[in-house]
């Protein structure tokens, strides 16, 4: 026999109040099945079976408030069990045998680490439904962060017995996403170990779920009812936390159909509101959550406008020396280093080159502090079609034309495939965008914050220039630098951007440092 008891409810916190009952007495139960529901003033509790048992009694009802380390029910286990059934010889003894409880592990599927700085994410597709079958190291699910998607493998070989973070729900780092069932017993677990999505099609009503006391308490003081407050607890239950939130939200703009000669002036949007659009063209219409990447990016995009005194300055490149110079060796350095010679090393290359003499296009601003590096991580953005990523490719300044276009070929793949990690996206301080691959011929880049320069590069387009008193055609590229200006001064830019447009059309340039 086992008791089970109030576990520990956190600092100061010396009581809770059982909210629900998950299984009740004479039902059999697999080791680490929930129990009980206990609520706290601030969080909900879980209570499992610490072993595969029968549940004998239920001390304490739902609605009773409960002290730690009290007694909440008594477990009589399986082995326990055995010898309490006589021993019978004749047909009557298979009615009277001891149940079979077969051994069950309940294991969590965690939110894995999302990378430095990242603290939560957003769970975007389940694709196993709660009873599935699911090998080990088998894909459960997508999360999706500000930059990257990332896949959840199932630890163990088993069944999918609960979803506790469904599609669309925040999880934080190292959060529960789903409970899984591994052991002999594991096909019959779903059944004992969630029965709270058989309950779901229910949708009982707001007012017949038990709030947590606590938040009744704090609506009678906001002077909030339940149907004014979201709830975020189990079916819809009422914290403490989802009054603050809602006494902390700014009021509705017709908060009763009576008062509507009381009219508050609201603060203006975040963004300008929609014009009302006629039913036959509102049915042809599709809205789609914006994904947390794509908000991350618009986020970025504006706080670089609102925050650096940006400015862009052009220039253009003769493109006639990189080309030559790469039809003759291409198919040698293919040959040789297993990567095609592209474009991008040269443009890597030769903006290297330049940051060393103007340092400050490398460099950031913190705080009173400008923070020179002196190391080049150079940003290559790459589209993918869940948006624009940065990855970087650390040391650049160290590294020759084969390493730089091999790992800049293999960011970008990864980049496509949504495959980077945080880790491969982190620590740019300088970004060169390709917008001539989508056939841009002039564009002004957005910086990237905290990085104080991006270049752009265009379209090759054959256009008549003049060389030496001579009008001849040749491949010119458009070349754009936006910077903070705060940092780099107008004579910087520009002789950035001029040092980088002598190393492109004479690339011997590059060899002689010069």
């Amino acid at each position: 026999m086992t008791e089970i008891r109030v576990p520990g409810l956190g600092e100061s916190v010396s009581e809770a109040t059982v909210a629900t009952w998950f299984v009740k007495p004479g039902e059999m139960v697999v080791a680490d099945a929930m129990l009980c529901e206990l609520e706290t003033d601030k969080v909900t509790v879980e209570v499992r079976a610490p072993s595969a048992g029968v549940l004998s009694e239920i001390i304490a009802k739902e609605g009773e408030t409960v002290a730690v380390n009290a007694l909440l029910a008594v477990l009589l286990s399986a082995g326990a069990m055995a010898p309490a059934q006589p021993k019978l010889d004749g047909p009557a003894a298979p009615q009277k045998a001891a149940p079979q409880i077969q051994e069950v592990k309940m294991t969590d599927v965690m939110v894995p680490a999302l990378g430095e700085s990242v603290a939560e994410a957003t769970v975007s597709t389940w694709f196993k439904k709660p009873g599935d079958a699911v090998a080990q190291d088998e894909i459960l699910c997508e999360l999706e962060t500000d930059k990257v998607s990332v896949e959840v493998p199932a630890p163990v070989a088993g069944v999918l017995s609960e979803i506790l973070a469904p599609e669309g729900a925040s999880v934080a780092a190292g959060g529960r996403l789903a409970i899984m069932a591994a052991g002999a017993g594991a096909a019959a677990a779903p059944a004992v170990a969630a029965p709270a999505p058989a309950a779901a099609p229910a949708a009982a009503p707001a007012k017949d779920v038990e709030h947590a006391p606590s938040a009744k308490k704090a609506m009678a003081e906001a002077g909030l009812s339940p149907d004014q407050v979201a709830g975020s607890g189990r079916d819809g239950r009422i914290m403490k936390e989802d009054v603050a939130a809602a006494a902390a939200a700014p009021a509705p703009v017709a908060p009763a159909p009576m008062q509507t000669a009381q009219v508050s002036i609201a603060p203006p949007p975040a963004s300008v509101p929609r014009a009302p659009v006629p039913a036959e063209d509102a049915m042809r219409e599709e809205r789609v959550k914006m994904t947390r990447l794509r908000a991350t990016i618009a986020r970025r995009l504006k706080d670089a406008q609102n925050t650096a005194a940006m400015l862009t300055t052009y220039n253009e490149v003769d493109m006639s020396g990189v080309m030559d110079l790469r039809n003759v060796y291409k198919d040698q350095f293919e040959k040789k280093h297993g990567v095609k010679l592209g474009f991008m090393g040269f443009f890597v290359k030769a903006c290297c080159h330049a940051l060393k003499e103007i340092p400050e296009v490398n460099a950031e601003i913190d705080g009173g502090d400008i923070i020179y590096k002196n190391y080049v991580h150079m940003g290559v953005a790459v589209g993918t079609p869940s948006g624009l990523v940065v990855p970087v490719v650390r040391d650049a300044d160290q590294k020759g034309f084969a390493h730089i276009e091999r790992e800049i070929a293999e960011l970008g793949k990864r980049g496509r495939d949504g495959k980077l990690t945080m880790q491969e996206m982190q620590g740019g301080s300088f970004t060169i965008s390709n917008g001539g691959v989508y056939g841009s011929l002039m564009s002004s880049p957005i910086l990237n914050p905290p990085q104080s320069g991006i270049l752009g590069m265009h379209k090759i387009q054959d256009r008549p220039v003049v060389v030496n008193g001579q009008i001849v055609i040749r491949p010119m590229m458009y070349l754009a630098l936006s910077y903070d200006h705060r940092i780099v001064d107008g004579k910087g830019a520009v002789t950035f951007l001029v040092r980088v447009k002598e190393a492109l059309e004479d690339p011997r340039r590059l060899l002689m440092d010069l």
